[in-house]
């Protein structure tokens, strides 16, 4: 727990204001999220930052609010395989346990965002009709998510594919509302948000150093690093308020703690490049 407080603080540190601070899924399915409400707490309210947690029920639910989260998310599909593999029921069946999660949210006070999984493709089903991506997506919206965050779950789309999605997801959602969630599997993730960058969309989700994946997505890698996100925008004069030095150590630090490197080179050649300057500038300083 203090490894994952300590990276939210990081982030924090680096300049990022909405951190998905954790996840009330089963720690018997997802184990990595256990104790997410400790994190909530230990982090606390902080003006200005966002912290949301996921929650796939009720019960999720309750518990965020317990912890004093101010905003949830939960999470539908457009596959109906891929929603009984991941939250053992059919899209349908989902959308009846959102209506008590809607429902004490609004109670709450508390902001609702919406995740479509698998808007691209399936590892099930393979390509899905665009038709079941705008049901989910509209449907979310209609039920009060004031965002709707449309993720290639397994990372197999391409620019024109997603731009499509999009535009077919816009006739039902304001492209306000509407959000892009890329995961990398197949090194489309950055070409697939600068298309969609470019048809409206100005909200992308992203992961420090790439981690993550989904257990019931198998081979697929996470999201897009948030520091190669940063890095792109930055570079095209899109200021993101974010310390990319700062971000890049978080990324290397976060990385070494799980035993493994970087999923982008732009961390490590960042935060060396850091590291290094800032041993010059002490060396500096004591001559």
């Amino acid at each position: 727990m203090e490894d994952r407080v300590q990276m939210i603080e990081g982030l924090i540190d680096a300049g990022l204001r909405t951190i998905e601070a954790g996840s009330f899924v089963s720690p018997k399915w997802v184990p990595q999220m256990a104790g997410s409400g400790d994190v909530f707490v230990s982090l606390g309210q902080r003006k200005g930052i966002n912290l949301p947690m996921l929650v796939p029920n009720l019960k999720g639910f309750e518990a965020a609010r317990d912890a004093g989260a101010e905003e949830i998310a939960i999470f539908a599909s457009a596959s109906e395989s891929f929603s009984q593999k991941n939250i053992n029921c059919s899209i349908d069946e989902s959308f009846e346990r959102f209506r008590a999660v809607l429902d004490g949210a609004r109670k709450a006070g508390m902001r609702v965002r919406g995740y479509v999984s698998c808007v691209l493709g399936c590892p099930y089903e393979g390509e899905i009709p665009l038709s079941s991506v705008v049901s989910v997506a509209s449907r979310l919206y209609d039920i009060g998510c004031y965002e709707i965050s449309l993720g290639d779950t397994i990372g197999v789309g391409t620019p024109r594919a997603a731009v499509a999605m999009v535009r077919a997801v816009e006739e039902e959602v304001p492209i306000g509302a509407i959000a892009l969630h890329e995961h990398n599997t197949y090194g489309q993730a950055l070409a697939n948000i600068l298309a969609c960058l470019e048809a409206g969309v100005t909200v992308f989700d992203a992961s420090v150093g790439g981690l993550g994946g989904c257990p019931y997505a198998k081979g697929a890698t996470g999201n897009v690093a948030t520091e190669e996100l940063v890095f792109m925008l930055e570079g095209m004069g899109i200021r993101t308020g974010v310390d990319l030095p700062k971000l890049c150590r978080v990324a290397v630090q976060t990385a070494a703690k799980l035993g493994r490197d970087p999923v982008s080179s732009i961390s490590k050649i960042i935060a060396t490049r850091a590291i290094s300057i800032q041993t010059e500038t002490m060396c500096a300083a004591a001559d």
